[in-house]
């Protein structure tokens, strides 16, 4: 799966200790404390689901942004361009528009597909939203899901993983690689797993025909939106 244009992408500032803590902070550490110890602790000082969800979103941010700066940037004196967050050409919106078009096809697709099979999209997420279906909720969502969510999720699995990846192995290995470890994060949400293999492999595509993540995040942020509107009026 190597690619003959590797050497196309400058290698970047990193070694495997870095790539390891990263790892080790994104599937161990913060999982464990975050996402188990925190967001308990939230519910039950909240006694609601989704506000527990959003400030746990928030913190993972907030977690994430931090130790990328502190391991990957600042010990090398880089700025966050070298995690891909940098402008793209303008020419590069149509495309945009389409990839969006796309993860939605998609979703559409392995919606009906699990329906047929006798499942359905509803899991702990969609069941939390769909029980604070109000004005407020429903803004709460769409600032976690379709802001907050795809900043920091493409700058750490496109911006630093996939990179990582794409200069030692080339596009295919990259992006083969960064969207299963994507997909190993949406765990346990086991039946959106395909979906978030599908678009990882997208957000890495335009990462690697721009060079930047925000198309990316764009991407993401719009079909995440559209995801939660759908959740709540569909």
């Amino acid at each position: 799966m190597k690619t003959t244009n590797q050497q196309a992408w400058p290698k970047d500032p990193w070694s495997v200790k870095e790539l390891a803590a990263i790892v080790f902070l994104a599937f161990v550490l913060v999982p464990w404390l975050v996402e188990v110890k925190l967001y308990a602790f939230l519910e039950k000082w909240f006694d609601n689901t989704l506000y527990a969800g959003t400030l746990m979103g928030f913190v993972l941010s907030v977690v994430y942004m931090a130790s990328l700066y502190l391991i990957a940037l600042y010990p090398h004196q880089a700025g966050w361009s070298e995690v891909g967050l940098r402008s793209f050409p303008r020419k590069y919106w149509s495309a945009i528009v389409l990839w969006s078009a796309a993860v939605l096809a998609l979703g559409a697709v392995m919606l009906l597909v699990m329906t047929l099979l006798g499942g359905g999209y509803e899991n702990s997420k969609t069941d939390s939203l769909q029980s604070h279906a109000n004005v407020l909720g429903i803004l709460i969502a769409i600032t976690v899901g379709g802001v907050i969510s795809p900043i920091y999720e493409e700058i750490l699995y496109r911006g630093f993983l996939y990179r990582w990846f794409r200069t030692r192995f080339g596009a295919g290995w990259a992006l083969f690689i960064s969207s299963s470890l994507f997909t190993i994060a949406h765990i346990p949400t086991y039946n959106t797993l395909p979906l978030n293999f599908a678009s990882g492999l997208i957000f890495a595509w335009t990462y690697e025909k721009t060079r930047s993540v925000v198309p990316g995040m764009i991407v993401h942020g719009l079909t995440n939106t559209v995801a939660v509107l759908l959740t709540v009026f569909a």
